[in-house]
This record gives structure tokens, C-alpha cells and sequence, in this order.
């Protein structure tokens, strides 16, 4: 038997600047609210009712004011609502007042997201990074009432660590946070090693990344020999895959598959998935891929970008990618084209549009490399090892007392090459002379 959840949605934005229920409000309103439906269903609830309000600030005590949450009262008594959700994040003690006065399990739009992120977890990785996102938000809110949280029974919101950790004193808490951000630590050494190793092998990396259910997982699938799990639902899938990328004959890079953003992605979970986020930050190339058909899609790139200036990942080369075309009409897609002119167009469902998207890919990966010719003394073995290493060695010729080497080469070695770099001029090798770095 599926929950019944009330959702309450409060606008303090717009209540401030005094704004009037205009088209552009009522338009993000709604937005906001199918978004937040959609996350209480992949949750595993039924949305019984909504409830918009508007405030000045939140009321320290219920967050809501007192009107409002007279009015959420007859709605959970009417209707027998077994779960009341905010879209914003309410404190420990606004918490337990609301749960107090509407008899009821209440929770946050943070709470709501953990949940969903519990029940997907699959790896070992995932599940260590779920839970430790989750212990972050409970601990201040487990203070005083471990006993009271473990009356509030299952369902959403209770899944992860499980009701015996809600009732564990805040030492126990904070010594398995501890444990478990050692084990993420060593997971976060391991990619990096993994990481290391491609990077040296000279390979461009491509990360995916996008609003949740944008179709990245379908893509990889679609492109590469991947088989990650695909569902049409927010979250189907939490962790990093990578995947060799071969787009035309001698033309190959890694891409990988990331988790998906969302509008206000809470702190917990990009902390706890930061070694998981670092494909993302580590890439040479990002795929922001945007499902096309969303009404909204222009809002979930920008929090998309949001995020990814969160992590730092903000100055990376960004290819947009526009997914589902095969939802719109051709009216729709060129009017679309003409608007976004930078942007690619393809259905990964579909496989269309991919010849497009390895051009475009193509055209951005032959900025990232060059072909040089440079001449290294023979004493210089550390600096033979490292170009046999990182770069493509196209022709090799022994003089006396050097190596001249042709190489096709990432840009961004060519800092520590540039003191080394030869070219011919009047049928003679002459050395370009270059700073060292």
C-alpha cells in the first residue's frame, strides 16, 4: 500500500519583490511542483494533494505560518495523508514541531532525494555513498528523539541506514561517518589510479552529464558496449560507468556516464558522490545532455550548470547535446535548431543524430591534439619514457647524439615538450627554440 503525501510548496521569492501570479510564476510554480510529484512517485508514494503558499520568511517554528498549517491539518485529517513533504529544506526543530502538530511524518525535499537515492544504490560504492549522506543529514536531527523517529515506523524517508541507526547515540553516528569516509576515501584512490593510468595512455575523456532522466545512460548504451540499466524514472542510475568510444576507424576516447543533476541537489549527496562527480571534473569534454521534449529544459540546463559550477567543473569545453527528438515533430525540432544553433540534435533511443555528434566530438578532439616533431639528447631517458608513455609515437629517427621523434600529442604536454620542439626549414632540421616550464 502505497503512502499518501501532501506536498507543500512556499514562495518567499516572490512574496519579497512583491511579484503578482504572472504566466513566467505560475508557469515555474508548476514546474516546480511536477518535479517534486514526480520525485515522490519514484519514492514510492501517490500524491494525494498540493498546497502552494506564499510568506515573507520562513516561521522559525513550523516553517509554515500558522494559517497554512491549519490549512495542511484538515488536509492530512481529511484525507488520511500519511506523509507531508516540503519542497525546501526545513530544520530538525521545524521538523519535529510539524510532525508534533500535523500527527504525521514530515520531510524535506533533501530527505525525499536521500530516499530515492537509498533504493537505487546498487554497487557497494553507491550504497557506502548513500549512507553517508544520509547519516550527515539525520545526525542533528537525532538529537532527543531516537525513540520518536523509531515510532514514525517505514516507508519513505526511514530506508539506508534503517530504523536501529536512528535510535544509536550521536557517537556511534559520527564513528561510522567516519568509517565509511574511509572506505570512500579508498575508493576515491582507486579511481584515481584509474583515472591516472587513462590519462596516460594519452586517451580524450568524455563525461556525460545532465538533469536526471535526460537519457545519458541510454546514450552510453546506445554508443558504446555498455548495458547500464535504463528506466524511465528520476535516479535510475547512481553509478560511474566508463566506456571505450570508437567513433570512426583509429578514432577512439573514453566516455563516461555520471549521476544525474537535479534543481537544488542537496550538499549531502554532491559531497558524498564527489569521487564518483570527479569523472566529471577530470574529463576532457562534457556531453550536457537535455531532454528535449521538457517543457522546462532550458531551467534544467541552467541548474545542471549550477552544479557542475559546485564541483568546480565549470570551465570545462561543453558540448550540448538535445536527446529525445524523436518526442518532437519537425516543426518543433527546427525551430529549435534555429534558436540553439550550437547545440546537437539525436534521439539515442532512436541512434539518430550520431554522425553529427562524432563530428562535433571529432572537431573538438583534434583542438586537444597536434602533431610535433621534437629532438631529445639520449641523457634525457626520463623524458623518452614519458613521451613512449603519454604520447603516439608516428616516426622515429636516431641521429648521433639524439632522437628526433614525430609525435601526435594531447595539448597538454606539449608545456613540457616546448624547449624540445623541431621543425624543417630549407630541406635542413632547425630546432624551435621554446621556454622550458
Amino acid at each position: 500500500m502505497k503512502e499518501k503525501a501532501l506536498l507543500i510548496f512556499i514562495d518567499f521569492d516572490n512574496f519579497r519583490k512583491n511579484t503578482s501570479n504572472g504566466p513566467d510564476h505560475s508557469k515555474a510554480l508548476s514546474e516546480n511542483a511536477e518535479e517534486l510529484k514526480n520525485l515522490t512517485l519514484s519514492a514510492g508514494a501517490v500524491v494525494e494533494d498540493v498546497l502552494f503558499g506564499r510568506q515573507n520568511k520562513p516561521n522559525p517554528k513550523y516553517f509554515i505560518g500558522t494559517g497554512k498549517l491549519e490549512e495542511a491539518k484538515n488536509i492530512v485529517d481529511t484525507k488520511d495523508i500519511e506523509l507531508v513533504i516540503f519542497d525546501d529544506e526545513i530544520t530538525p526543530t521545524q521538523q519535529r514541531n510539524l510532525q508534533l502538530k500535523l500527527g504525521t511524518k514530515v520531510l524535506d525535499r533533501t530527505a525525499l532525494i536521500l530516499d530515492i537515492f537509498a533504493q537505487r544504490a546498487q554497487s557497494s560504492e553507491g550504497k557506502l555513498q548513500v549512507e553517508l549522506a544520509q547519516l550527515n543529514y539525520l545526525l542533528p536531527r537525532l538529537t532527543g528523539r531516537g525513540v520518536e523517529l523509531s515510532r514514525l515506523g517505514g516507508g519513505i524517508g526511514t530506508r539506508g541506514p534503517g530504523e536501529t541507526k536512528l535510535e544509536v547515540d550521536r557517537r556511534k553516528i559520527r564513528k561510522r561517518i567516519s568509517i565509511l569516509e574511509k572506505k570512500i576515501q579508498q575508493i576515491s584512490t582507486q579511481r584515481d589510479t584509474q583515472r591516472k593510468s587513462r590519462e596516460e595512455k594519452n586517451v580524450f575523456q568524455i563525461a556525460l552529464a545532465g538533469y536526471t532522466n535526460s537519457g545519458k545512460t541510454t546514450l552510453l548504451n546506445s554508443t558504446t558496449s555498455a548495458d547500464g540499466y535504463v528506466e524511465d524514472r528520476l535516479f535510475s542510475t547512481l553509478d560511474s560507468t566508463t566506456r571505450k568510444l570508437t567513433m570512426y576507424p583509429n578514432s577512439e576516447a573514453l566516455i563516461s556516464d555520471t549521476v544525474g543533476f537535479i534543481e537544488k541537489l542537496p550538499h549531502q549527496l554532491i559531497a558524498s558522490f564527489k569521487s564518483t562527480l570527479e569523472e566529471v571534473k577530470r574529463s576532457d569534454l562534457l556531453l550536457l545532455v537535455s531532454d528535449i521534449s521538457k517543457p522546462d529544459f532550458e531551467n534544467n540546463i541552467a541548474s545542471v550548470k549550477n552544479v557542475l559550477k559546485e564541483i568546480d567543473a565549470a570551465d570545462k569545453p561543453v558540448l550540448l547535446v538535445f536527446n529525445k527528438i524523436d518526442k518532437l515533430n519537425n516543426a518543433e525540432i527546427e525551430r529549435l535548431k534555429i534558436k540553439h544553433k550550437e547545440a546537437i540534435f539525436i534521439s539515442a533511443l532512436k541512434k539518430t543524430g550520431f554522425n553529427e555528434l562524432y563530428s562535433a566530438i571529432k572537431k573538438i578532439i583534434e583542438k586537444h591534439y597536434l602533431d610535433i616533431a621534437v629532438r631529445i639528447p639520449y641523457n634525457k631517458n626520463k623524458l623518452i619514457s614519458f613521451i613512449y608513455d603519454n604520447c603516439q609515437v608516428l616516426k622515429r629517427k636516431n641521429l648521433g647524439d639524439s632522437t628526433i621523434l614525430n609525435l601526435h600529442v594531447n595539448s597538454r604536454y606539449c608545456s613540457i615538450l616546448s624547449q624540445y620542439i623541431y621543425r624543417k626549414k630549407e630541406g635542413r632540421e632547425a630546432r624551435v627554440e621554446g621556454k622550458s616550464i
